[in-house]
């Protein structure tokens, strides 16, 4: 398990793709640049569309890690 620093959390275990990803674009958006989120999702389509929205973003993806059937992101806002 790692263990990073992030500045904000966001637990979206509760939603079905596609919410945790929209609910982290929200977050996102009002996020300062340079700042961390942490999110903890349970839906194994997240990794798909995390992974995606990076790499068509300008924010950076510090780490992600799947533990006990929680996947866990740490997204830098850019």
């Amino acid at each position: 398990m790692s263990v990073m620093h992030f500045d904000q959390l966001l637990d979206v275990s509760e939603f079905n793709c596609p919410m945790p990803l929209l609910k982290a674009k929200q977050a996102l958006r009002y996020l300062e640049q340079g700042k961390v989120l942490k999110v903890i999702a349970t839906d194994a389509g997240s990794v798909r569309d995390f992974a995606t929205f990076i790499k068509h973003s300008e924010h950076e993806m510090l780490d992600m890690y799947e533990l006990e059937q929680h996947y866990y992101y740490f997204i830098c806002k850019n």
